[in-house]
């Protein structure tokens, strides 16, 4: 029997309501944030596959943001053309969970566009 460990970091996820949900990421097996999300059953259309061309799985950063690393020109320009972007505002499928984004709060955006 082989058993695989991966390594874990705890966010939360703020819904449309407010509430917010603990979420256990494996940081070490590839996965972006998006597709963390998706497979905690989150209702991300993520249409590009997660190119950071469509935007429709913007998050806004609550806490951590500077846990985060910057975002890249493709992303800037992708949430430039959203009109409810922010200072915070990224897109999770530009954001690979890592070590450091232990207690990252994201709030779902993409869902209230919806």
């Amino acid at each position: 029997m082989v058993l695989i460990l991966f390594k874990m970091i705890n966010i939360e996820i703020e819904d449309n309501e407010g509430k917010r949900h603990p979420l256990e990421v494996p940081v070490d097996i590839g996965l972006n944030m998006m597709e963390v999300l998706k497979a905690y059953e989150y209702d991300i259309q993520a249409t590009c596959g997660g190119m950071g061309l469509c935007a429709t799985c913007h998050v806004e950063v609550l806490s951590g943001w500077d846990k985060l690393p910057e975002r890249n020109d493709n992303e800037l320009d992708t949430l430039d053309t959203l009109p409810d972007a922010g200072t915070f505002s990224r897109l999770a499928c530009q954001i690979r969970p890592d070590e450091k984004m232990e207690g990252l709060v994201l709030k779902l955006k993409a869902l209230q566009e919806a």
